[in-house]
């Protein structure tokens, strides 16, 4: 797979590389995820080969990382195979315009060359804004449900 994907005259996207992990992290924040270099970086070290999983860019010319995607193929007893949106993030001052589409259009085409048949994602209650530019790219809210959690170190 190339490494470059799309292009459009304001930006391009390809798939992340370890020097965008800064960028990346630095995004994270933006959603006020709580993560540092080192450990974008280690998460990150560990999926880039797993053909599970994609990540992609959005770069300006010069290579500065406006935003970023993360999906993951999960086999599953109970549903068709999707691919989860496990992240999706584009800088603050770069949103509304279509940069959140194309990234989200690039992980379609990449899950349906995997053989999936939908993709999945949750968001944030809170997030309203995020919730309406899913549905205007064409997503349904299916369900609501709760997130439980349990440290396990």
């Amino acid at each position: 797979m190339t490494n470059q994907v799309a292009i459009s005259e304001q930006f391009k996207i390809k798939q992340a590389e370890i020097k965008d992990v800064e960028r990346i992290t630095s995004l994270c924040e933006q959603l006020e995820y709580s993560v540092t270099n080192q450990q974008i970086e280690q998460r990150f070290t560990k999926i880039k080969n797993n053909d599970a999983h994609i990540v992609y860019v959005a770069t300006l010319e010069d290579e500065y990382v406006i935003a970023w995607a993360h999906a993951h193929i999960c086999d599953s007893i109970v549903i068709p195979t999707p691919a989860i949106i496990l992240g999706l993030v584009v800088d603050k001052d770069y949103r509304h315009s279509g940069i959140g589409r194309c990234l989200m259009q690039q992980i379609e085409q990449w899950a349906s060359l995997a053989g999936c048949d939908s993709v999945l994602l949750r968001s944030n209650i809170k997030r309203k804004e995020a919730h309406l530019f899913y549905e205007k790219i064409g997503y349904t809210n299916i369900k609501q449900s709760l997130t439980f959690y349990k440290q396990l170190i």
